[in-house]
């Protein structure tokens, strides 16, 4: 049938980071964790940037994924906050790279997509719908839903050629 595959979803931001870990064995899914890393708002950028580090590197270290998949930035109007958002999501991405994980990212509409099966929705609709596929899975924040929307949406996908690619590679 296959081996278990443990996914790591991460939403990035720079107040809070949102991972959430599945596991795959062909079309079955099951919680493993969720939660939330968050930085001090009161701190400089760059040591925000390394509190996200450090707390990604902490879960990744005890949780051993094998793959990630990170959400992709939306651009904004406020420039300076997109900025703030992409350097976030430059460390959501670095630490499962530095881990040796291949990083997949997907645009927020595919998310929603494999979750509730269109493109556009609400959050409420994306919570209900993590909450139906795996009746188990807890979450502390909207960010920690998300992400585990991100490693349901990367359990659909990743047996695409694109992927399988990628992962040569």
């Amino acid at each position: 049938m296959g081996e278990t595959i443990r996914i790591i979803g991460i939403d990035p931001g720079l107040r809070r980071t949102g991972w959430g870990i599945v596991e795959s064995l062909g079309n079955s899914l099951h919680f493993v964790a969720s939660g939330t890393v968050r930085s001090d708002d009161k701190a400089a950028l760059a040591t925000r940037l390394c509190q996200l580090h450090d707390g990604l590197a902490e879960i990744l270290h005890a949780a051993m994924p094998h793959e990630a998949a990170v959400e992709q930035t939306f651009v904004n109007k406020d420039a300076a906050a997109t900025l703030k958002l992409g350097q976030a999501r430059g460390i959501a991405m670095l630490v499962p790279a530095l881990a040796g994980l291949v990083v997949a990212e997907y645009a927020p509409n595919a998310v929603k997509k494999a979750v509730i099966g269109v493109g556009h929705g609400d959050k409420k609709q994306i919570h209900m719908m993590v909450k139906v596929l795996m009746p188990k899975a807890t979450f502390d924040t909207d960010d920690a839903a998300d992400a585990l929307a991100i490693a349901i949406c990367h359990a659909h996908h990743r047996q695409s050629v694109v992927y399988r690619l990628a992962a040569l590679a």
